[in-house]
């Protein structure tokens, strides 16, 4: 385990590799790397600091790449060591794309490589990580998003290695249920996209031209993808971040030049943010991840979901958008993604899951846990999130609607859940 250092502004960076398995009830498929970032302040490198571990979201996220301390690092390193691992499959981390698993040559050699990067084997490789390069020492995880299913997977597994849990929007629904999520979920995507053209109301005129001409004969992105109607709807899974609004009143803007066409610039930047090309686990492995146990198949729920609602369809105007919402189609029209295919299908087909949450461990848990469950959030659902905290020992919500989903990137958030916890007696050392 090479250890490379350097410094940035305000922080002293060390890097480093980690071998694991490929799949952990199996060694003898081979291993993998996982890259181990870690941040301290550059004043107290040598001193005997706790840890803290970020859990990023997605699934499929890499983890943040700072330019400076700031937000949630700056005052984390005024107590932690702050660890960075990339979750397998991202990031620095060994790759996984469509080509691999193409190259793997059927639908269920496929599948069950990707079921080798649900949350059950990313709490394995940081416990690896703790046990190798920590010496085994207790750490407090701070959670993004899905991040959230993380720590209540490392709950149900390992609660000994924790002296606390932030979490961050990301309580999943337990027992989870894919059919229930986009049940709420659509029904959220519809008051958001209500509330972008109740702020931007002559945007309604802009998206439904953009929505006419793509419906009217083919639109080529820059990568030759063809730009559907439904693949621009999904731009609205930006809605549910703070500044979702305004980013897609700027695009459309912008959206067609004077002679009619669509803009060179509106093109890239939709392929920029529909490529997949920073993320291509985030669409391949959305629904697995309420896989749990015997509770399969997920046979597409999101797709049958929006079939039962005629007010999402695309000859509908004002245009509706989508969110985080995972359709087959996204394998036929999107290139990056086109070569997982035949293992997302045999994913959705799949009955039987690898055990991600044990419900009687979370109900008897001790480790102080404090969540922010963001009333309005898109994504994950606030009643789904608070049933679930309810059931969970040791855990306490916090519930506003101050922020969005990205509510993290606020110093207060963190300086909140830290204050709850502390409240209650600290973290476990």
């Amino acid at each position: 385990m090479t250890t490379v250092e350097y410094s940035m502004p305000g922080m002293r960076v060390s890097e480093r590799y980690v071998d694991v398995p490929l799949d952990w009830a199996d060694p003898s498929r081979g291993t993998i790397e996982v890259f181990v970032r870690e941040l301290v302040d550059p004043d107290k490198r040598g001193a005997d600091l706790p840890l803290l571990t970020y859990l990023q979201g997605g699934p499929g996220g890499a983890n943040p790449r700072p330019l400076k301390a700031d937000g949630w690092i700056e005052e984390a390193l005024d107590d932690y060591r702050v660890v960075l691992v990339d979750q397998r499959g991202t990031g620095r981390s060994t790759p996984l794309d469509a080509q691999i698993v193409a190259e793997l040559g059927d639908a269920e050699a496929g599948a069950d490589y990707l079921a080798c990067f649900r949350a059950d084997s990313i709490v394995r490789d940081l416990e690896h990580v703790r046990a190798h390069v920590y010496g085994g020492r207790k750490w407090t995880t701070l959670a993004q998003s899905y991040g959230g299913w993380l720590t209540l997977a490392y709950l149900s597994h390992a609660p000994e290695a924790l002296a606390a849990a932030y979490v961050c929007g990301g309580i999943p629904g337990n027992p989870m249920s894919a059919d229930e999520v986009y049940r709420r979920t659509f029904d959220r995507v519809a008051a958001k996209t209500a509330e972008y053209y109740r702020r931007y109301p002559h945007d309604a005129d802009a998206v439904a031209a953009i929505a006419d001409r793509l419906a009217a004969e083919p639109v080529l992105l820059p990568d030759g993808d063809v730009l559907t109607v439904r693949r621009f709807q999904s731009l609205g899974i930006d809605f549910g971040m703070k500044p979702g609004f305004e980013r897609m009143h700027w695009l459309v803007e912008h959206a067609f030049i004077r002679d009619g066409r669509l803009s060179e610039g509106f093109l890239a930047d939709v392929l920029a943010r529909t490529s997949s090309a920073a993320n291509p686990l985030f669409w391949t492995l959305q629904e697995s991840i309420y896989g749990d146990g015997p509770n399969g198949p997920t046979a597409w729920a999101a797709q049958r979901e929006r079939d039962r609602r005629p007010e999402f369809n695309e000859d509908v105007r004002p245009l509706p958008f989508t969110g985080e919402m995972a359709f087959p189609w996204m394998f036929e029209e999107v290139r990056l993604l086109r070569g997982f295919a035949p293992a997302v299908h045999a994913l959705a087909e799949r009955r039987e899951w690898s055990r991600v949450f044990d419900p009687d461990r979370l109900a008897a848990n001790e480790v102080p846990v404090a969540a922010v469950v963001y009333f309005d959030d898109m994504y994950v659902d606030s009643g789904l999130q608070l049933d679930t905290l309810g059931g969970i020992g040791n855990a306490q919500a916090w519930v506003t609607n101050e922020f969005e989903h990205d509510g993290i990137g606020s110093g207060r958030v963190l300086t909140r859940l830290r204050g709850l916890v502390r409240d209650r007696g600290g973290e476990r050392r």
